[in-house]
């Protein structure tokens, strides 16, 4: 359950972030060619499996012959093994799924950003605020909805903290970091044949998840008065 919370909880707060500076600086993108070049290849992360993430991962961070780690030894520093690495393992689990997502969630907010009214950034432009106030001022407040919204929706699912990602990347040096809630039952449920275990583990976090959503947009409503029940 530690697990589960550590990574859920992390991509949430790197993943969104990012997801929304990206679709801001499409947004205010003005080269049309670079800005489709960067939507696609932003997306495109989204549509490969983790298997095939595994193996782009593989080459980047390989304790043997991986980019990163040729880097750090022309640096003078010592190879590491990132992924039998208690400690680099759950960085390397977080910045990988936000790097495969980022793309794919900033859609949301992209479009909310479409909707902003231009006036409003034409009228800060003659009061002469710069382009972070226009982000500040107007850009948020605008969106803020939104990312109320997505905050709720992907808090309902925080005991999932990513089965197909986990199950690829984790290994017996990193268990005690890398063991979620879904690997576990994985093991327990489909290899040992306990499958009322399983059952109950998934009802557990049914029930976890639907009080997460109720308590959350409670708190969300008060903050920004948005909710979606």
């Amino acid at each position: 359950i530690r697990n589960t919370l550590m990574y859920s909880f992390g991509k949430i707060i790197f993943s969104l972030p990012l997801s929304i500076m990206l679709a801001i600086a499409i947004y205010e993108c003005r080269v049309k060619w670079l800005r489709k070049t960067v939507q696609t290849l932003s997306y495109l992360p989204h549509f490969l499996s983790w298997v095939i993430m595994y193996g782009i991962i593989l080459s980047l961070f390989s304790p043997s012959d991986g980019i990163v780690n040729d880097v750090i030894k022309m640096t003078g520093g010592k190879a590491v093994d990132f992924l039998t690495n208690a400690k680099a393992f759950p960085w390397l689990v977080i910045f990988s799924d936000a790097w495969k997502e980022m793309g794919w969630s900033a859609i949301i907010f992209i479009a909310a950003l479409m909707g902003i009214d231009v006036s409003l950034f034409e009228a800060a432009m003659v009061e002469g605020a710069t382009a972070v106030q226009r982000t500040w001022y107007i850009t948020l407040p605008s969106i803020k909805p939104v990312i109320a919204t997505v905050v709720l929706l992907r808090l309902g699912t925080i005991l999932d903290a990513g089965f197909n990602q986990m199950f690829m990347l984790y290994s017996v040096p990193v268990y005690d970091v890398a063991d979620i809630i879904d690997t576990w039952v994985y093991r327990q449920g489909l290899l040992e044949f306990q499958f009322s275990l399983a059952t109950a583990v998934g009802v557990f976090k049914g029930i976890i998840g639907m009080c997460l959503v109720l308590v959350s947009n409670k708190l969300v409503k008060k903050i920004s008065d948005t909710t979606i029940l």
